[in-house]
């Protein structure tokens, strides 16, 4: 099925885990994609493994755009970038985010203020660059911000993180409620524990020799008893962005192998 047929998405984050995974998705649904990431090699890759699997129409399939989006005047730029290669906007997933592993006092103001710049910011950056770009269109359009459980739920060692990942749930809310008069829907995805490279990295460098070991202890941590992979968090991505969904909008979907429900 082509159910984003000659649509223009945006996807931040895109050169890697579930960014990747949504950017690809989309691609194969028909979908022009721009793949926006601070890591331009990154997002070059995902553009040719787009290409490779025979998505969209040759060089129109996707484009990748290099962008920090913390920063406003660089958003402005690759944003009016993309809407004037693929004439409009159509959909934004903002996919891009770090993460930071700590306490309150183990977390720094450094830590603090570099992880408010991208998941905040640089939600509010994007959103604010996309809105403009969508509301001419004739169906409106659809942002897609990726939150997390621990949006609604306390997470050991998530300060900073948790503390973004309720900003981007509630401006998700604001978003929805404003615009839906301009046929704007927002809605946000909640996953718990994704197999990423974040996920990888963080055990080679927290525990050395025993990274098997701690894999398999944070996948039971998950009810369901395993992480979930990027790509079952593109199906639910698709969906939210296609018309199949055009009476959804305002809402938080968990998608965490029951961590929320079954864990309470």
């Amino acid at each position: 099925m082509r159910e984003l047929e000659r649509k223009v998405a945006i996807v931040t984050g895109g050169g890697s885990g579930i960014g990747r995974a949504i950017a690809l998705r989309f691609a194969r649904a028909g979908a022009r994609v721009a793949v926006v990431d601070v890591v331009e090699p990154a997002a070059q890759q995902t553009v040719r493994e787009i290409a490779a699997c025979g998505a969209g129409d040759g060089e129109e399939a996707a484009a990748a755009v290099p962008c920090d989006v913390s920063r406003q005047a660089d958003v402005g730029r690759a944003f009016q970038a993309v809407v004037g290669r693929f004439a409009g906007l159509d959909i934004l997933v903002n996919s891009a985010g770090i993460a930071h592993v700590g306490n309150l006092e183990q977390t720094s103001e450094q830590d603090f203020d570099r992880l408010y710049a991208v998941n905040v910011k640089g939600v509010y950056n994007c959103m604010q660059a996309a809105v403009p770009a969508m509301k001419p269109r004739a169906g409106g359009g659809v942002i897609l911000n990726i939150a997390s459980v621990a949006s609604s739920v306390g997470i050991p060692d998530r300060f900073a993180y948790s503390m973004t990942k309720g900003a981007v749930l509630t401006m998700t809310y604001s978003v929805a409620r404003d615009y839906v008069a301009e046929k704007i829907r927002c809605n946000c995805i909640a996953p718990g524990r994704v197999h990423t490279p974040f996920v990888d990295g963080f055990l080679a460098k927290s525990y050395p020799g025993r990274e098997r070991e701690m894999f398999e202890q944070l996948s039971r941590t998950q009810p369901i008893g395993r992480m979930g992979r990027p790509e079952e968090i593109a199906e639910l991505a698709l969906f939210l962005c296609s018309d199949a969904a055009s009476f959804i909008t305002g809402c938080n979907y968990a998608i965490d192998g029951g961590f929320v429900t079954l864990k309470m």
